[in-house]
């Protein structure tokens, strides 16, 4: 069955030691970063650390974060750390068109993930998530979107975020991960707002520090009641197809079918 990710960690890349870490501290998928976490004076080590670290498969999925593909560092990012045998995908900051997508696909034959963080990339979301066969994922940047808009209070990117729900699922994409909750001691305010997001559609959600994954995780897995009601769709649908109302009164059809589907498979990620 296939494992939904649910916590992407990110770690700079010019801190081997701290990448280190990050790859035995239960994330599924460590995310080494070149861009924001990287001073432009260490690019150069960072992204040599980072074809070190890659050199061999790792026992969890690394994806690397390049610099903006339109700053002076992303070419070499990509020459460096396209092929290598341990990258299992890359995360493309700054998208704001479908051709920038293109571009990288040409270049490297690993899965890629694309960042939107400005309301021109919001504007583009639907093209851009389906801007090519290697394009398995799509977030936001809420950080650089919050300054392109403008936006003060936390509510004001809740139309960009269903945006890019709807983008996602339009073209075939898996939900998208919600962006990254940068206080990492308030463990309360994270766990509110991934529900929050769980709400919106997200599936997941980047961290910043590895005391944050429990609380993503145990948010956006399915509670006991869910899997119970989840069990109780399919064996009612099972027993006898034609059904249309559990004996409680609760309505099923296809799509409640679909969704209890999904909450099972989120249960069982081998």
């Amino acid at each position: 069955m296939t494992r939904f990710p649910l916590t992407w960690l990110y770690v700079p890349g010019d801190r081997p030691h701290v990448v280190a870490k990050a790859l035995a501290a239960g994330a599924d998928v460590v995310v080494v970063d070149l861009e924001d976490a990287v001073a432009p004076d260490r690019k150069a080590y960072a992204r040599d650390a980072t074809a070190d670290l890659l050199s061999a498969s790792r026992p969890v999925p690394v994806h690397v974060r390049v610099n903006a593909l339109d700053g002076p560092w992303a070419a070499a990012d990509l020459r460096a750390l396209a092929t290598l045998p341990g990258l299992c995908g890359l995360r493309l900051p700054k998208v704001t068109s479908p051709e920038q997508i293109r571009r990288v696909a040409v270049a490297t034959p690993v899965p890629l993930y694309a960042l939107l963080e400005s309301a021109l990339a919001i504007e583009h979301a639907y093209a851009i998530a389906g801007a090519h066969p290697a394009l398995r994922g799509v977030s936001l940047g809420e950080a650089d979107l919050r300054a392109d808009l403008g936006v003060r209070a936390d509510a004001g990117l809740d139309w960009p975020r269903s945006r890019l729900v709807v983008a996602a699922r339009a073209a075939g994409l898996a939900p998208p991960a919600q962006s990254v909750h940068p206080d990492i001691r308030d463990l309360d305010g994270l766990a509110a707002s991934c529900a929050h997001g769980r709400a919106l559609g997200f599936l997941g959600r980047a961290a910043i520090h590895p005391r944050q994954l429990p609380v993503i995780e145990r948010a956006y897995l399915p509670t006991p009641a869910e899997l119970e009601q989840a069990e109780t769709v399919l064996k009612a649908a099972a027993t006898d197809p034609g059904a249309q109302a559990l004996p409680d009164g609760r309505f099923i059809d296809a799509a409640v079918v679909a969704m209890a589907h999904r909450t099972l498979s989120l249960v069982h990620r081998e």
